[in-house]
């Protein structure tokens, strides 16, 4: 173990690295800047490739052309930027590209407060590009979980063949922490799937028992088609309804299938809680300091920490505020991740602690909640 004091954004360049990445094209953008600023030193010095684009458009586009090329690609950004990624976040959807979009989130709608915090991007993380897919977005809430959950996304990245979001916010990004490190040689890493056909026989979008077809890099001796276009197990664009349907049904099995490994979260003191607190990103740090003090306080108050926001983990919602009559949501933003919490436990069950105007959520507001609950 190295111990380190980082800043959030570091952590999520040092984790890149650790992951495999190479290759990063992006634009600078409060307050996500400083991973930019620190890939474009540390990239050459593993011999990756930094590329400064024009635009976040552009940035995209070129992560996915690198990932097609056989490199561990990723952008960082933040809320406009994140805004005009969209189009091209779909287009990795439906291509299966793997690739990692981070996006620490500002205070919008527009360009907002840059440097203000919020956690105003969930429901754009879920549904920002058309149409219908499956999305892996994860979200730190500490230096050392933006290390490791880049790592991660990288990591389900590879072996989903998909976009992963990061969804960090500019608390985390910005903040300092000791951070101890793993050594690097005890990292499990995931490299996406080849294939072990000949050129000849090799079909991109085929399905297998893992409903994650391998993905040959460019230049490797293997042609195909990549579109946006609805398309066939060779990549051509198809119009005929059993191979777009047997397509779309693959694309949500593979993610479906695995949401054991890839919904990530953390419970404390749920097993004899009356009162439940679900919080994420920098607000879990606030809900946890508000939890304690109600414990000392003679309360029996749990918390739900989520790590995975999308997939949404709706039976871990359910089972842990199943029995409860009472549960909290704190985000910073006006109650995006909570719509999803009411759907599954239904609106009287659940208060929100929403804040945003930039501020951060204060212990005391989700405590004030937690005993408005108790005295009711």
């Amino acid at each position: 173990m190295t111990a380190r004091l980082m800043q959030g954004d570091e952590a999520c360049a040092e984790g890149a690295i650790a992951a495999g990445c190479r290759f990063y094209a992006g634009y600078p953008i409060t307050p996500a800047t400083e991973i930019s600023e620190l890939l474009a030193r540390r990239l050459p010095q593993v011999g990756g490739k930094f590329i400064q684009m024009e635009d976040e458009i552009a940035s995209l586009a070129a992560v996915i052309g690198a990932s097609l090329g056989g490199a561990k690609a990723m952008t960082a950004t933040s809320g406009p930027g994140f805004s005009l990624m969209q189009e091209n976040i779909g287009y990795a959807a439906m291509a299966e590209i793997p690739c990692v979009i981070v996006d620490v989130q500002r205070l919008g709608p527009s360009t907002g407060r840059p440097t203000s915090p919020s956690q105003g991007d969930v429901m754009q993380a879920r549904w920002g590009t058309h149409g219908d897919h499956p999305i892996i977005v994860l979200a730190p809430s500490s230096v050392r979980e933006m290390f490791d959950l880049t790592i991660q996304a990288f990591n389900f990245s590879e072996h989903y063949r998909s976009p992963v979001i990061l969804l960090a916010d500019e608390v985390i990004g910005h903040m300092r922490e000791r951070v101890d490190l793993p050594d690097l040689a005890t990292i499990e890493l995931v490299n996406r799937p080849q294939t072990t056909v000949p050129p000849e026989w090799y079909k991109p979008y085929e399905g297998d028992p893992s409903d994650v077809p391998p993905l040959v890099p460019f230049g490797d001796g293997y042609r195909y088609h990549v579109t946006g276009l609805h398309h066939d197990e060779h990549g051509y664009p198809t119009e005929k309804t059993p191979e777009v349907q047997a397509w779309l049904e693959r694309l949500f099995r593979k993610i479906e299938r695995s949401l054991s490994d890839i919904l990530l979260y953390e419970e404390e003191d749920v097993e004899d809680a009356e009162t439940l607190v679900v919080a994420y990103g920098a607000t879990a740090r606030s809900a946890r300091h508000a939890v304690k003090v109600a414990r000392e306080h003679g309360r029996k108050v749990g918390m739900l920490k989520l790590k995975t926001l999308w997939p949404f983990p709706e039976e871990v919602v359910e089972h842990a505020g199943a029995r409860l009559h009472h549960v909290v949501v704190a985000e910073m933003n006006r109650g995006q991740l909570a719509l999803e919490v009411e759907r599954v436990l239904g609106r009287y069950k659940v208060r929100r602690v929403s804040r945003a105007d930039g501020e951060v959520i204060q212990p005391g507001e989700i405590l004030r909640a937690i005993e408005d609950w108790t005295v009711l």
